[in-house]
């Protein structure tokens, strides 16, 4: 997972993964088949529990402190002492060429997911008249998820994580009824 997430799913070759997983390429073949189900089983290590994610979201008091808490703890792990800089749906898939057009809708799908649990619990803040009822959800979402992965840029940038906290903080100021 952390050499996908330091070079990116093109540039990491067999080579890389074998020397970082202390394996031979027969066995990673043998254990994931190829380069691309071994990445997909990194991102879903990275992603983490999808349910557990959901959970989180659904259950925080509102969505301002969901969408609060995904910026905090973006900004702290985009800025780990122990993992690469930035994030690893952001970096590993950033070329963009028609070879990883599969991997790049598997990166997507899982961004789409977050966004999709958090339009749910800003939903949830509109039919109870927390948020104003023109609030538009999705647009909202979508917004958090952009600064998520602004974010991830600058802290590969090297942008220092408080730098990064702050702008989720300026960010959130676009909230309705804040």
């Amino acid at each position: 997972m952390l050499t996908f997430w330091a070079h990116g799913y093109e540039t990491t070759s067999i080579v890389d993964l074998t020397t970082a997983m202390g394996v031979t390429a027969p066995s990673l073949y043998t254990a994931f088949g190829d380069k691309k189900r071994l990445f997909l089983e990194a991102v879903a290590r990275y992603a983490g529990d999808p349910v557990a994610m959901a959970d989180r979201i659904a259950g925080a008091a509102t969505s301002y402190e969901a969408a609060r808490d995904m910026l905090v703890a973006a900004a702290t792990a985009f800025t780990g002492k122990a993992t690469p800089k930035g994030c690893l749906l952001a970096s590993a898939t950033a070329s963009g060429s028609a070879d990883s057009a599969d991997v790049q809708r598997a990166v997507a799908t899982i961004r789409g997911a977050i966004a999709e649990h958090l339009r749910a619990r800003i939903e949830r803040d509109i039919a109870t008249g927390l948020l104003p009822s023109d609030t538009q959800a999705v647009t909202l979402a979508g917004l958090v998820i952009a600064v998520i992965q602004g974010l991830s840029v600058l802290a590969r940038d090297g942008t220092p994580r408080a730098r990064l906290i702050d702008i989720g903080k300026a960010a959130l100021a676009a909230w309705p009824g804040r």
